[in-house]
């Protein structure tokens, strides 16, 4: 009997063990839910950027308005006849 229940408790704690630490066992799963979730954000992040892209990319394709915006903030042109003027706060003197 004794030495029944010492196999039993050798094998029980092998399977924890295993659970625990073994290949694909709890430790393991948590390192690749970490890494999962660090990739969603970045993820998130990349189609957030895409999101943005693709609304300028219509802008341009539907008219001169954004060519136009974009290159006055961008470029700094002013159309012709237009007069620049360019203000200068008090901190700045």
């Amino acid at each position: 009997m004794r030495i029944f229940t010492l196999v039993l408790l050798m094998v029980f704690s092998w399977l924890q063990y295993t659970l625990w630490f073994g290949k694909n066992g709890i430790v393991d799963f948590q390192q690749v839910d970490a890494e999962i979730q660090v990739q969603q954000q970045v993820n998130g992040n990349l189609q957030t950027r895409n999101d943005e892209m693709f609304a300028e990319i219509d802008d341009l394709r539907q008219g001169l308005d954004a060519i136009e915006e974009r290159a006055r903030h961008e470029l700094g042109m002013i159309q012709q006849g237009e007069t620049f003027y360019r203000i200068i706060g008090e901190d700045n003197q």
